[in-house]
């Protein structure tokens, strides 16, 4: 066990190697420019992503937030229960996102998905319709890689395929945007 144990902290940390810093720092600015413009941002992904989108959001919306002079306008697609369940339920599962985007996305507003695969049917039909609709996209993804890759504005490829060691590289990545606004920078007014 002691072995498997390493050895998976040896990968994690390779996987944590492999996310490229500029890729980063272009998506700080993106989040620079949302906030000086006023644009709303929507986060958004399946099972653990959804946990890390959620997470992703309050550290957005709260923490950096309270450091900076105006506050990001940023929403959890994944948290209204609710919302999600009468879009599968009427619709279907792979509407959930692109159909609340259509109520509350406008031209410029911020897209962002997280996805292991980069396949995920659901979060590759709201990129498409982003893209469509003149919203900017962005997204993590594992070495899968995937369709998402293809469509994505701004695209962060973690070189792991193993879920666990992506999401939590994905986090790290969330952590690296929203801890910039917390630490480091300062915007005006």
């Amino acid at each position: 066990m002691k072995n498997w144990s390493s050895d998976y902290i040896l990968a994690q940390k390779a996987a944590l190697d492999s996310i490229p810093l500029d890729k980063v720092a272009r998506i700080i600015e993106v989040l620079q420019a949302a906030i000086k413009e006023d644009r709303q941002i929507f986060v958004f992904g399946n099972g653990g992503s959804a946990a890390n989108s959620s997470h992703f959001a309050t550290d957005l919306g709260k923490g950096a937030s309270d450091k900076l002079a105006k506050r990001f306008r940023v929403f959890s697609l994944n948290d209204n229960v609710s919302c999600m369940t009468a879009l599968a339920n009427d619709y279907a599962y792979e509407d959930v996102f692109f159909r609340q985007l259509e109520n509350f996305g406008r031209i410029g507003d911020i897209v962002f998905t997280m996805s292991v695969s980069g396949n995920s049917p659901n979060c590759v039909k709201a990129i498409d319709w982003a893209k469509a609709h003149g919203l900017v996209t962005v997204t993590l993804l594992g070495a899968q890689k995937g369709v998402l890759t293809k469509i994505a504005d701004h695209v962060i490829v973690v070189d792991d395929t193993h879920f666990g060691r992506v999401e939590d590289a994905h986090l790290t990545i969330c952590h690296l945007l929203s801890c910039a606004f917390m630490e480091f920078l300062r915007l005006p007014p």
